[in-house]
């Protein structure tokens, strides 16, 4: 069974049943003109103008940007601003006022259930090496003795003869934190040669050092194999870390991407979560390399 779907909270349970309130309500709003058409797309009327400010999971930048400027083709007087940092940042943002929209990449927890989450995709968390490595494999036992220090060799799990560096992602980021439950370790037990603030910087530790270890998203790391990366994903107890067993959910270390609020969204902030959570989103969900939540 994925991670997250024993995980979420009650309140992010409850906030998808406002999908289908949210996307009636915009449809029937008539907020988009059905018969002026540009590039084969429905374009809205005038009604939306303003900025949008999003921050938080680096996961998700990538699509939310893709997302925004579809929307803002649709709605020519919006800007969209997207910022970084984790989604530690995002959930503290979001509560300070200091931007619109949160980006999460992982579940609510208990103690944030004063905010609403409307999951917008699924990604897997995967362990990734550099391509010339020759370990296809790994089990969950020995990923935990690797990042703690009781496995230090590669050729202690079939590779070859040579330390292994292992490199941790940040405390308050999403998949360290789903890294860390998953595998039962504390935040006191890794043994680790160093951090990786983000997806770019653990794919460039890994390409710089053959015998670098780090986890990520397994859709960023479907992007960055396709753009000639010398990396790979590893197996994770036999099972390959592919968006397709993400969907079927097979693969076991998952999570929602999340768009949160501090209320339930209105005007142009429901008219992007609105468009977040639509048909048309789907296409560019896929094409990001994470799979549409609903799928």
């Amino acid at each position: 069974m994925p991670l997250f779907r024993n995980t979420l909270t009650s309140r992010t349970s409850k906030a998808s049943t406002l999908i289908a309130v949210l996307s009636a309500t915009l449809i029937g709003s008539g907020c988009f003109n059905q018969n002026a058409k540009q590039n084969g797309e429905r374009i809205a009327p005038e009604k939306f103008q303003g900025k949008i400010r999003l921050t938080g999971s680096s996961t998700m930048a990538p699509l939310i940007e893709a997302l925004g400027k579809r929307f803002q083709r649709l709605h020519r007087k919006v800007v969209i601003e997207v910022e970084t940092g984790g989604s530690a940042r995002g959930i503290h943002d979001v509560r300070e006022g200091s931007c619109n929209i949160g980006m999460v990449g992982r579940p609510l927890k208990d103690e944030e259930r004063d905010l609403i989450g409307f999951p917008i995709a699924r990604d897997g968390v995967c362990l990734i090496v550099h391509k010339d490595n020759p370990v296809k494999s790994l089990s969950s036992e020995q990923v935990a003795r690797i990042y703690t220090g009781q496995i230090t060799n590669w050729r202690e799990v079939g590779g070859n003869d040579a330390d292994i560096t292992a490199i941790n992602r940040p405390e308050g980021r999403a998949q360290s934190e789903l890294f860390t439950q998953y595998f039962k370790i504390k935040s006191g037990d890794f043994k680790v040669a160093g951090v990786a603030g983000d997806n770019e910087e653990g794919v460039k530790a890994v390409v710089e050092n053959p015998n670098a270890i780090v986890y990520m998203s397994v859709g960023e790391v479907d992007i960055k194999v396709g753009q000639g990366a010398p990396i790979k994903s590893l197996l994770m107890d036999g099972i390959p870390a592919t968006s397709r067993n993400v969907r079927n959910g097979h693969f076991p270390i998952q999570r929602p991407l999340m768009l949160v609020a501090r209320t339930l969204p209105s005007g142009l902030m429901k008219a992007f979560v609105d468009f977040a959570l639509s048909p048309n989103a789907t296409e560019i969900i896929r094409e990001c390399s994470f799979v549409p939540y609903l799928d």
